[in-house]
C-alpha cells in the first residue's frame, strides 16, 4: 500500500482508493500535531511515522497514530489506537490518546485535510 504525506488535503475517495489496497474501509494514519500534517497508508503506523520523521522532519513526541473508518462519520470516523501512541515519558501509557487536548488537535487537522 502506498504511503503518502498529506499537507494540503485529500478526498475521502482518494483515501478509499488507498484503503482498498489493504484494509478495505479502514486506513491507518499518523498525525503530526506540531506541523498540522498527516501521513496515510502503509501496513503499520510506525511505517507512516517513520516516513513523516524522515521526509517531513516530524518528531516522535508530536506524532499520533489513528485509524480512519472511511464509511463512518462523526466520532466513529477516527479511532485513537496505535502502538506509536505509547509515550510514557509524555504521560500517555496506552495505545489510545489520553489527552483531550491532543485528541482535539488531531480531529481539527484531520477535518482540515480531508475534503
Amino acid at each position: 500500500m502506498e504511503t503518502k504525506i498529506i499537507r494540503d488535503g485529500i478526498t475521502r475517495e482518494e483515501l478509499r482508493a488507498l484503503a482498498r489496497e489493504q484494509y478495505g474501509d479502514l486506513i491507518k494514519a499518523v498525525v503530526d500535531v506540531a506541523q498540522g500534517i498527516m501521513g496515510v497508508g502503509g501496513e503499520l503506523h510506525v511505517d507512516i511515522q517513520s516516513l513523516l520523521i524522515r521526509e517531513a522532519g516530524s518528531h516522535g513526541d508530536t506524532t499520533w497514530g489513528i485509524n480512519l473508518y472511511l464509511d463512518q462519520t462523526s466520532d466513529d470516523f477516527i479511532e485513537f489506537d496505535s502502538m506509536v501512541n505509547l509515550k510514557p515519558l509524555l504521560g500517555n501509557r496506552t495505545r489510545g490518546v489520553e489527552s483531550e487536548e491532543i485528541q482535539e488537535k488531531v480531529r481539527a487537522i484531520v477535518a482540515r485535510l480531508i475534503t
